[in-house]
């Protein structure tokens, strides 16, 4: 098998209990051993067996099997939510009086994890322009874990050179972390440009139309984890599996954040249909930026795949396949935006990206609404700026319900 497609559908092609050609959904909680010493080799990770499924359970296993199949990882983790992937990575990484390497350009809780959660416990970030190399590397001291991006911000729709913060991450001895939601490994392999860890929000598109929350974290395994202090003892012993193995045994297991059985069933599901999914929404989006494009009533359009954006060259070098299902837009303030919401009927007014169907926010007022004016205006979110996630139904009913929400504007 060679075809993302074909991949997605059929996994790694393990023979199944009773001949079945979907993996059954082991929906419980423990395992029984059969004497005390494979519950103790077990325990002691001598023995490979599942024996709760707060660690490990064989319906996640397979979900996260065909995500490395997909993605040529060289190890996956399945966990609750993409905020759970964040930041158990970066406490496997980090600690107190270390820091990051980040823009504000991100999503709003991403932000909120980096400035009130992990700040006061000792773990900074310090803030760049991502599209600043030398800003960048000057960032970039003894006591930094990691450089974190995300594929594109989420609203702002910045597109980087990838591979370019990669080797300056890798020349200081540091590993790159991508949130790769917003692409999934479809449309963009991140090994491919020298990603070490890459961390996704399986609640998007993965999932199959928002059917359940997830995330996963995904090592490469391009970095050397002995030049990381915290893993360098494990790495003596793992080499390249240093991470997974302490994500596996202490940070992933301790902190519980794992993936329901019922939700990684639900996901494997969506799997099947992912690159279907994810080649009607980019193209809705293309073609509904290219019609607000020539709006009158509309100020400016953001997307990738225009090529008014200024990351138009490098978003087709990077995402050939296709640059997202996520656009924003500007009206001339709020209450145009809240004008145009409440005029619509088909588009729905919600909170989610990359679901089937095609939703709408005002981030400044909703998913930033805890930030002042000037954090915002930090952050590249306007109060005139509305994100739309495009969804797959016929591109005819969207433009069309567009249209009546810019008449009542």
């Amino acid at each position: 098998m060679s075809g993302f497609s074909t991949k997605a559908i059929h996994g790694s092609v393990r023979p199944e209990p009773h001949g079945t050609l979907r993996p059954p959904l082991y929906d419980n909680v423990a395992f029984e051993f059969a004497d005390s010493r494979e519950i103790q080799l077990a325990f002691e990770g001598r023995k490979p067996a599942h024996a709760y499924s707060r660690i490990s359970n064989p319906t996640v296993d397979e979900f996260e099997q065909r995500i490395r199949l997909l993605s040529d990882a060289l190890g996956v983790i399945a966990v609750s939510s993409g905020m759970a992937a964040i930041s158990n990575v970066l406490l496997a990484l980090g600690g107190t009086g270390t820091n990051i390497v980040a823009t504000r350009s991100v999503f709003g809780n991403t932000y909120s994890l980096f400035e009130h959660t992990f700040k006061p416990w000792g773990l900074n970030t310090t803030y760049v322009d991502m599209s600043d190399n030398a800003a960048i590397a000057a960032a970039i001291n003894e006591q930094t874990r990691a450089v974190f991006i995300e594929i594109i911000t989420n609203p702002q729709l910045q597109v980087v050179d990838i591979a370019e913060i990669a080797h300056l991450a890798h020349e200081r001895n540091v590993p790159l972390v991508l949130d790769g939601t917003l692409t999934t490994p479809y449309l963009f392999r991140s090994k491919d440009y020298g990603v070490d860890i890459e961390v996704i929000s399986s609640t998007k598109y993965i999932s199959g139309g928002a059917t359940s929350v997830g995330g996963l974290i995904l090592d490469n395994g391009i970095f050397d984890w002995k030049k990381n202090p915290k893993l360098g003892a494990l790495a003596k012993k793992f080499g390249p599996g240093a991470l997974m193995t302490m994500l596996r045994r202490e940070v992933y297991r301790n902190v519980g954040a794992c993936l329901s059985p019922h939700n990684a069933f639900l996901q494997t599901l969506g799997l099947e249909t992912l690159s279907l999914r994810v080649d009607k929404s980019c193209a809705n989006t293309q073609a509904l930026a290219e019609w607000l494009q020539k709006h009158p009533k509309v100020v400016a359009v953001n997307y990738p795949g225009l090529d008014s954006s200024p990351s138009y060259s490098l978003a087709k070098r990077q995402f050939p396949r296709g640059v997202g299902g996520i656009l924003t837009f500007e009206l001339e303030n709020r209450d145009q935006c809240f004008a145009f919401q409440n005029a619509l009927k088909l588009v729905r007014r919600a909170t989610n990206v990359n679901d089937n169907k095609t939703l709408t926010l005002h981030p400044a007022s909703t998913i930033f609404c805890e930030y002042s004016s000037d954090e915002k205006a930090a952050m590249g979110v306007s109060d005139s700026m509305l994100r739309i996630s495009v969804g797959i139904e016929d591109i005819e009913d969207i433009i069309e319900d567009f249209e009546r929400g810019t008449a009542a504007i």
